[in-house]
This record gives structure tokens, C-alpha cells and sequence, in this order.
């Protein structure tokens, strides 16, 4: 770009960042969106308001070759917010280009396969993390963010605070979980996280922030090879074994719904897919599947 064209895109920028934050989008979309802007100003090495349709299919059909299907899809996302809301400029982007819209469904790990990962974890923080990720079918960073005044031990509950689309809910608590839960906080007694940083007692007691995404992440896949699971599993398996067997063990849809923060029913409605449908008392059948899980606490924090 000449000098001309890189005033003129810092503006356009400025304006795109600025639109995403007043309209409400979250750290995360922002920065994806952002990056989109940037990537094609890159490819063009000009700005992106003299780009044609023929440009967006060119910059599109390069992008497909060297990203997955996601990073398409949130490239056109985002390139879509900036023409609409900077630009004031409507594509056609069906005619551009269309991500294919994946059916899959999600590998599911029984119960005994859990109680082996549970076990398996060589630290008692990824022990907690893994079931309390599991027993009460949270994201991944909901149960990284998880403080100690979130957990009501009295009513049972959980709140679980900014979810996906920065929605709060509460959560039913098990009661094994949250005497797992007594036993690790017990080891750092940190005021506030539940699961904070820091490679020993001590530097968790004084954590200024909690465990970092990546490292749960890589233990979880590490604990999983180790137990001998050849499953495509991640962290949010977890969260899919959980709806699977609520499902399974006759907890009906609605209340599926409430406890995972689905928005749509049509969300809860893949576990069918998986299982066959009963109906019981939801808190019951969740510590019945909670209790049956087999496994030894660790005693020593690493």
C-alpha cells in the first residue's frame, strides 16, 4: 500500500474495531473479525474498500486452499460485518462463497472411559478441572473461570457467570463434586479462583489469574493417549458425554437445555442422536451419574 491507501484502511480499522465493540461483540469475535480485515488487506497489499466481488472470490478461493472450512467461515463473517457496518456496502455472499455446513457428531466417552482419565490425571488440578468440566457440562473456559463465591454449596448450585453469549445460568452441583471440589481448593485456598495458575501451592495461592487454556488443554489430550483412548476427544467432549448421559439416564430435553445453556432446543436435541430418551428427576439422575464414576483423589498438590 502506498501511504494514501494505509491512512485510509487505519481509519477504516479504527472504524471496524470500534463498530464490534458498540455493537456488542466479545473480546474473542472481535479479535477474529479484526483479523479477517487485516488478512485480506494483506493478500491485496491494498486497502479493502476498492475490492470488487471478483477480489472477494479470488482472496476466498487462495483462503479455502491454505485454512479450514472454520477459518472461512469467520473470515466471511467478519469481512461480511465490516462492508455492512463500515462500508455501507451489501455483497451477495452466498455468491461468493459458502462454507459447508458439517454434520458430525461428536465421539462420546462412556463412564468407565472418564473414571480411567480421572484417575489417570498425574495432578489433582487436572483431576477437579476434567470432572467438575464433566459433571456439570460446562465449556472450557467457564470452568477455568470459576470462583469460589460462584459455588453455593447450600442450594446446590452453580453460577456460572458471562457464558456463551456472555449469558449467566446456574447449574445443578453434585455432591461429589463439590467435595472434590473442598479437597483442591483445601490445597491453594486461593480467595477467589477455583482453578488458579501457578506450578505449585504456593504460586496458585497467589495467582493473579486462572490456569491458562493451553495447558489444560495439552494435559487433557496427554492424560488421554496415556489411558490408552483412541477417541477424537477435547475438553468440550466432556460437555457432550455429560448431555449423552443425562440423556441416557432419562433426564428429558427441557431440562438438559436449562443446565448446558443451549439457546435453541434444536442444540440439546443431537443427543437423540446418541441415545434413547426416558424421563426421571433431574438432580437425582445427576448424582447418580456423578456418583458412579470410579475414582481415586489425589492427595498432594504438584
Amino acid at each position: 500500500m502506498n501511504d494514501t491507501q494505509k491512512k485510509r484502511f487505519e481509519s477504516l480499522y479504527a472504524q471496524h474495531l470500534n463498530a464490534l465493540a458498540r455493537l456488542g461483540k466479545s473480546k474473542k469475535t472481535i479479535e477474529l473479525y479484526s483479523r479477517a480485515v487485516r488478512r485480506i488487506a494483506e493478500f491485496f497489499d491494498t486497502c479493502p474498500d476498492q475490492l470488487t466481488a471478483d477480489d472477494l472470490k479470488t482472496f476466498f478461493t487462495a483462503l479455502i486452499k491454505s485454512h479450514s472450512w472454520s477459518t472461512v467461515k469467520t473470515d466471511r463473517n467478519g469481512l461480511q460485518f465490516f462492508y455492512k457496518h463500515v462500508l455501507k456496502r451489501q455483497w451477495q455472499w452466498l455468491d461468493i462463497v459458502k462454507p459447508p455446513v458439517a454434520r458430525r457428531l461428536p465421539d462420546i466417552l462412556t463412564p468407565q472411559e472418564l473414571s480411567r482419565m480421572i484417575n489417570g490425571a498425574r495432578e489433582a488440578r487436572y483431576q477437579t478441572y476434567i470432572l467438575t468440566t464433566y459433571s456439570m457440562g460446562l465449556r472450557l473456559s467457564e470452568a477455568l473461570n470459576l470462583r469460589v463465591g460462584d459455588i453455593d454449596a447450600q442450594r446446590q448450585q452453580v453460577h456460572i457467570r458471562a457464558g456463551k453469549g456472555l449469558k449467566d445460568r446456574y447449574v445443578f452441583l453434585p455432591r461429589t463434586t463439590l467435595q472434590v471440589l473442598r479437597h483442591y481448593w483445601a490445597m491453594h485456598r486461593h480467595p477467589s479462583f477455583v482453578f488458579p495458575a501457578g506450578k505449585n501451592a504456593q504460586e496458585r495461592h497467589t495467582a493473579t489469574q486462572p490456569m491458562p487454556r493451553s495447558g489444560v488443554q495439552k494435559a487433557f489430550q496427554v492424560i488421554a493417549k496415556e489411558c490408552g483412548i483412541h477417541k477424537s476427544v477435547s475438553i468440550h467432549t466432556l460437555r457432550h458425554c455429560y448431555g449423552t448421559h443425562l440423556l441416557e439416564n432419562g433426564v428429558n430435553l427441557r431440562a438438559i437445555q436449562d443446565q448446558m445453556g443451549h439457546e435453541s432446543p434444536t442444540t440439546t436435541a443431537i443427543y437423540t442422536q446418541l441415545t434413547q430418551v426416558t424421563q426421571h428427576n433431574t438432580e437425582q439422575m445427576i448424582n447418580q451419574l456423578v456418583d458412579r464414576l470410579a475414582f481415586t483423589l489425589i492427595e498432594k498438590e504438584g
